[in-house]
């Protein structure tokens, strides 16, 4: 297994002098990259692009990729959609005013549609889901007088202090490791449950200071863990039960379709969340309320006690700017269409079968979950059901080897996990191609 990761990281080094050369003149860089997750890809140093569109990448070396990251799903709808461009040249060439701080048209357009996919009547905007998250859980507090927040063990919201929670292998909880400097133990703002385990969300429900369960309806960010079923209705009938508030955070599962699994599953939040994907690249992201929760908020706002216009912490300068609202509305209203989300959908099938079939032909202990327009692979089988069980089947080694091994063979995979997403310009071919070089990964390391 070694000497195959040193073939691969060598076969890397040597085809890209340049992407190595960028990263080592980055000098006045934190990490020598921009923003220092970028310092996740195999190799010793990441790959540097020259272009990208649709689904393909080219680094600077000259190497083409098709492209199964898409910006962790930042880049959903394709790089540099064709609709998303228009908009963002037209709001900043012709109409111009990229920040005013004064609405558009554009904002009650999105608002409206995002109705129409979700369900939830009130919307407000940031420019990220961590952002939305945050604001989302004061104002759950504000509504419940509660202090504190249910999460799942190995969840992920973002960069939101209060999700950085775990069950350990004591089963009791504590601060996900590797959490950085957090200004107060999570585990005193925080109670955390594992994925699929009702039992545990009632226990940790039953102490009444929970304002609100934070849940994406699967966990993506640890590998894909599907809901068993009953466990999101199970979800809003604890909550109820116990006075807390659901918040589903959709930003990785919106892959399941147009309105994610909200509306495909029939989920009745009372605060939504989503970013990323919905801006074709430019940074946005949105919080929803029902019509309760919202009149609860103003109820409470109209008293004096709290203050969401100015010093409450529940908004940003550059949150509900034109130019991220023009571009929402072009990558709703044109490019992550219905359309769009079934041939998304049909190729992810197509991925999933493959890498199954792969899997079982080559007796390889791992196992493929799709949720819509994305799947991922993990290295145990069967697929797990919790968190906890997910991240023990990471092996640092196996990942380092297929994502340079695919790399070096013209095929880009998400860097932190192995996850494949599919955007409206992949092709059939693109997954024909992934499933040729995924099955020569493994014949090599079954040997």
């Amino acid at each position: 297994m070694s000497g195959l990761v040193d073939r691969e990281r060598d076969a890397y080094r040597s085809a890209h002098p340049e992407s190595q050369r960028v990263h080592e003149r980055a000098e006045h860089l934190f990490g020598r990259v921009p923003m220092t997750w970028m310092s996740k890809w195999s190799g010793g140093f990441p790959l540097a692009y020259a272009t990208a569109h649709g689904n393909k990448i080219t680094d600077v070396d000259g190497h083409t990729y098709v492209d199964f990251a898409l910006g962790d799903t930042g880049a959903m709808a394709g790089h540099s959609p064709r609709a998303t461009v228009d908009a963002v040249h037209r709001r900043i060439a012709v109409d111009g005013g990229i920040t005013t701080m004064l609405p558009t048209e554009d904002a009650e357009w999105v608002g409206a549609e995002l109705t129409r996919r979700f369900g939830l009547p009130r919307w407000s905007f940031t420019l990220s889901a961590t952002d939305a998250n945050r604001w989302a859980v004061r104002l759950a507090r504000l509504v419940t007088g509660r202090p504190k927040l249910l999460v799942f063990s190995y969840c992920y919201h973002g960069s939101v202090d209060e999700t950085f929670i775990v069950v350990g292998p004591d089963g009791k909880a504590r601060s996900r490791p590797g959490n950085v400097a957090p200004a107060v133990d999570p585990t005193q703002t925080t109670r955390v449950a594992e994925w699929n385990d009702l039992a545990a969300v009632e226990r940790a429900l039953a102490h009444g200071d929970v304002a609100a369960i934070l849940a994406e309806p699967a966990l993506t960010n640890i590998g894909i863990v599907l809901p068993e079923p009953g466990f999101l209705d199970g979800l809003r009938e604890l909550a109820t039960k116990y006075g807390a508030l659901l918040m589903i955070d959709e930003t990785h599962t919106i892959s399941a379709g147009p309105g994610g699994m909200t509306a495909r599953d029939g989920l009745r939040p009372d605060v939504f969340i989503i970013g990323k994907s919905l801006g074709g690249g430019i940074p946005c992201g949105a919080y929803g309320l029902t019509e309760e929760i919202a009149d609860r908020v103003h109820r409470i706002t109209a008293t004096g006690s709290a203050d969401i216009v100015d010093v409450g912490g529940v908004g940003g300068t550059l949150a509900g700017n034109a130019l991220s609202l023009a571009a929402m509305r072009a990558t709703l209203d044109e490019v992550l269409t219905d359309d769009a989300f079934a041939h998304m959908i049909r190729l992810a099938g197509d991925y999933t079968e493959d890498v199954r079939r792969i899997l079982e032909t080559a007796d390889v202990p791992w196992s493929v979950t799709q949720l819509g327009a994305r799947a991922e692979y993990r290295f145990t089988r069967p697929s797990p059901r919790t968190g906890g069980e997910s991240a023990a089947a990471a092996d640092d080694l196996l990942d380092e080897y297929m994502h340079l091994y695919t790399l070096n063979r013209g095929i880009l995979m998400t860097p932190f996990h192995n996850m494949a997403l599919m955007c409206p310009d992949t092709t059939d071919a693109d997954i024909a191609r992934h499933a040729e070089v995924f099955e020569q990964a493994v014949a090599e390391l079954v040997g």
